[in-house]
């Protein structure tokens, strides 16, 4: 496999991991969210390679460091993963995604228990950790499935491994998909295999995401049809439903994803995307900033390796979906600007880009690499001007 384009692209998706309110965040409920700086005022954690990057700009520090761009403006109607993503990837969502905090109405789960022969255990929103501690005995004693939702538009299926094989629980799965249609189209349909380890329940890397496909062509499906390719790290082939995704590689944690990510490094896709799930999933929803704090100074720790590999050719981009403030109150993702830095060698050093939409990262990406899907050219000029190639 060659690189049809003189550059490559490695995008660095810190979920969750937002900057600031936006205008519009008191009409989600999330006036004064910020989920970095409160995670760094909270913890007191020390950042220091990040902060040299440039990340930690965006929480007040004076250093500008040494990667370029700005913040990033959600317009789409939600705060969820998928329109996240799909924006960031030049396609918003003028349309919310449906949500059931009440739970789904009989007419999803009565011909969804008929179509995977089981019973159905809660049917209202959870957590998705301490449901399995309240539910699982009574799963493992009836085999009934542990059905559940949240904050986000999920229809989410949790099984033990031990009781429902996984691609029999994926199968369940796609029934629901096909289920859940018109007024009930969740986001997301969500496999949540687990496994019972010395008494405690403790979910797999095994989890699969049935995502309503983008409602247009994302900028990955848009290289693809220009040449390129696109390597997935975690989620990010179910997040944009398969499609534009060239190879997909899961990942058991955000180190494993760190560590994918850098050997990528050294072969030929155009554009690698990377997402770190844990910083939403296991501490941004369960309001852990120590775990989230934890999980920056991971980053933190990794990134030389990153820097230090990356070639002539190559950019680096560190950006986020939506904030998840772990201060904040209830469990939900928080409506927040995003941060948006590059780093290479055809990247000039250190300038502060004005706010722009979310969109605006793909139609720098495509101006990087000499495409011209987009009228809007992004940050693009800004980032390269007085830079050769």
């Amino acid at each position: 496999m060659k690189n049809p384009f003189s550059l490559q692209i490695f995008i660095l998706l810190l979920d969750g991991c937002g900057v600031g309110e936006q205008p519009d965040s008191p009409a989600f409920g999330d006036a004064g969210a910020h989920t970095l700086k409160h995670t760094l005022d909270a913890t007191g954690v020390h950042l220091p390679n990040l902060e040299k990057f440039g990340l930690l700009r965006f929480a007040g520090s004076a250093v500008r460091g040494c990667a370029s761009g700005g913040r990033l403006e959600q317009t789409s109607k939600g705060k969820d993963t998928a329109s996240g993503h799909w924006e960031l990837m030049g396609v918003p969502v003028d349309v919310e995604f449906p949500m059931f905090p009440q739970g789904f109405p009989p007419e999803i789960i009565e011909p969804f228990s008929r179509a995977v022969g089981r019973g159905i255990l809660e049917n209202g929103p959870a957590s998705g950790t301490e449901i399995l501690e309240r539910l699982g005995p009574e799963h493992l004693r009836t085999g009934d499935l542990i059905v559940y939702t949240s904050a986000d538009s999920v229809f989410q299926v949790a099984a033990c491994e031990a009781v429902v094989p996984v691609k029999e629980l994926y199968r369940y799965c796609a029934i629901a998909r096909d289920l859940l249609r018109g007024p009930y189209a969740v986001c997301r349909v969500i496999a949540r295999p687990f496994i019972v380890q010395n008494g405690r329940y403790i979910r797999t890397p095994r989890r699969k995401d049935f995502a309503l496909p983008p409602p247009a062509p994302t900028f990955l499906e848009r290289l693809q049809g220009a040449g390129g390719t696109v390597l997935g790290i975690g989620k990010i082939e179910d997040i944009f439903a398969h499609r534009g995704i060239t190879e997909n590689r899961k990942t058991s944690d955000n180190h494993d994803g760190l560590e994918r990510l850098r050997a990528a490094l050294s072969e030929a896709f155009t554009l690698t995307f990377c997402n770190l799930v844990q910083f939403d999933s296991d501490w941004g929803h369960r309001r852990d900033a120590a775990g989230f704090a934890r999980g920056l100074q991971e980053v933190d720790a990794f990134f030389p390796h990153l820097l230090n590999a990356l070639g002539e050719h190559q950019v680096l981009v560190v950006t986020a979906d939506h904030g998840c403030d772990p201060c904040h109150a209830g469990t939900d993702h928080t409506r927040e600007y995003v941060p948006c830095l590059f780093f290479g060698k055809t990247i000039r050093e250190g300038v502060k880009c004005s706010d722009a939409p979310q969109s605006a990262l793909a139609w720098t990406l495509a101006r990087l690499l000499g495409l011209s899907f987009y009228r809007e050219s992004g940050w693009a000029s800004v980032l390269t001007s007085g830079i050769g190639g």
